[in-house]
């Protein structure tokens, strides 16, 4: 899930440290880095992109890789929607502000739902980075329902919504939305 790297529109707690035009140049290139290094023939990268008609249509994205409108609401809402309007079979579902991804922590995400209907990649902050259905049946409209999102109830409030099916979780990876976890994540 990517939104277009605009200043005000993306990273804004970053840029009141850093400044917006600053956290738009950090966020922009942190995606550039993510997305050459997730191409991988085991899965298809499809971008989520927000806002919609212009992230469709935006040059900043490669031109070669598929993108599909995140849509409105939250964004539980706008996950909830990928997870029921994608082709069936196992989706995960990343953010674009994690540095420390790699294709070994998508792929053990995309192993652990052989074995799980979910899984979740926790983040220190209470929230989390990673989520991903195995999707053998579509998930429930209620999915993500009372989910307190940028908080750090979110991956509990997560795990709640998603019932009694057996989730797995994989590593804890650091997301950037401060200037001190960006210079936490570079020392």
């Amino acid at each position: 899930m990517v939104k277009e790297p605009r200043p005000g529109r993306v990273k804004t707690r970053l840029g009141r440290d850093l400044g917006m035009v600053g956290a738009a140049w950090w966020f922009r290139h942190q995606l550039s880095r993510l997305l050459r290094r997730l191409e991988d023939p085991r899965w298809d990268l499809v971008l989520a992109v927000a806002p919609d008609a212009e992230g469709l249509r935006s040059r900043v994205w490669p031109h070669h890789l598929p993108r599909v409108p995140q849509g409105g609401g939250d964004l539980g809402d706008r996950m909830g929607r990928l997870f029921r309007g994608l082709p069936p079979g196992p989706v995960v579902i990343i953010g674009g502000d994690i540095p420390g991804i790699a294709p070994a922590h998508v792929a053990k995400a995309f192993e652990a739902l052989g074995r799980h209907e979910a899984v979740l990649g926790p983040a220190p902050d209470g929230g989390y980075w990673l989520i991903g259905l195995k999707r053998t049946f579509a998930p429930k409209q209620s999915l993500f329902s009372g989910v307190r999102w940028s908080t750090e109830h979110a991956l509990q409030d997560t795990l709640a919504s998603l019932g009694t099916g057996r989730v797995a979780l994989v590593d804890t990876l650091e997301d950037v939305d401060t200037l001190a976890d960006l210079e936490r994540i570079s020392a």
